[in-house]
This record gives structure tokens, C-alpha cells and sequence, in this order.
């Protein structure tokens, strides 16, 4: 199987926040598994929210949904390139949604990063589809959230049999 070419990200890219914010705070520049790495920068923003009650965890997670509506599409549209593997709030907000209600303590971080990670390489369907189908920063967005909905429903589960 042949991996996509993408361009290379312009050097100038960097000055504008929006272009910094969609890269991950530059963790999509990675060479390897970049969503892997935007992942990865979710952990801490999850360590701060997590102790927000859950209708605010749930708005915040809406705002930045809907942020990164404009992040994504503005870099993709600046790249031109539908959904550059450099642009990586998707995962960031992805993991987020993954970590609704789960509980507390690093073997529930690790799971849900494991399951996202899962979920968003595979894209069962509707995730597919979405990630087809459906363009603009909108889909650079949906099909990670929709693939944090199959990840928080397994952590779930799992939570409702393993935690004490």
C-alpha cells in the first residue's frame, strides 16, 4: 500500500496562531503517527478538565468541537489539502470526548487512548463515511468524534465491570 505524499508544510505556516492550534501546538509536524502525537497532547488537557463537573466538561468539549471547525478548516484551505495528517485538534478533541465520565487514574487515560487510537486508524462505520464524505473542517472534526463515540461506549463498559 502506497502512503499519501502531502506537501510539505510551509515554513511561514507557523505565524498564525489558528495554523499552530490546528498542528497540535506542532506535534503534527512529527514525522511518524502524527494523530498518534495529537493524541498524545490531549492527556494534559484532559488531566485539566477532568475534575470539571460534567456539564462543563460537556460545553467545553462542544466549544472546542466547534473551534476546531475553524482551525481545521482554515489549515486545511491554507494547505490545500482536504485533511493533512499534520492537523491534529481533531484527535486532541477526539480523545476529550473519548474521556467523558470515564474514571479517574492512568489506567483509564492509557484505555482511552488506546481505544480513540483504535477506533480513529480503523474507522468502523459511520466513521468512514464521515471521513469520505464529508469535507471542510467540519469532517476533518466529525470522524473523530464519531470515533470517540465507539472509544468512551467501550470505556464505559469497561468501567462499569473494572472500576471499583
Amino acid at each position: 500500500m502506497t502512503q499519501k505524499k502531502y506537501p510539505p508544510v510551509p515554513a511561514g505556516l507557523w505565524r498564525r496562531p489558528v495554523h499552530l492550534l490546528a498542528f497540535g501546538l506542532g506535534t503534527g509536524t512529527v514525522p511518524f503517527a502524527p494523530g498518534t502525537f495529537g493524541t498524545l497532547l490531549g492527556i494534559p488537557v484532559y488531566l485539566v478538565m477532568q475534575a470539571l463537573p460534567l456539564p462543563v466538561y460537556l460545553a467545553l468539549c462542544a466549544a472546542l468541537f466547534a473551534v476546531g471547525v475553524v482551525l481545521c478548516h482554515i489549515t486545511a484551505r491554507d494547505l490545500n489539502v482536504h485533511d493533512h495528517p499534520g492537523i491534529v485538534f481533531d484527535e486532541i478533541v477526539g480523545y476529550l470526548v473519548t474521556m467523558i465520565g470515564a474514571p479517574h487514574g492512568l489506567p483509564w487515560i492509557v484505555t482511552g487512548f488506546l481505544l480513540f487510537r483504535l477506533f480513529d486508524i480503523w474507522k468502523p462505520w459511520p466513521v468512514r463515511v464521515a471521513d469520505r464524505s464529508v469535507g471542510g473542517g467540519f469532517g476533518i472534526m466529525l470522524d473523530d468524534v464519531l470515533a470517540a463515540i465507539y472509544a468512551v461506549l467501550v470505556l464505559q463498559v469497561a468501567a462499569h465491570y473494572f472500576s471499583a
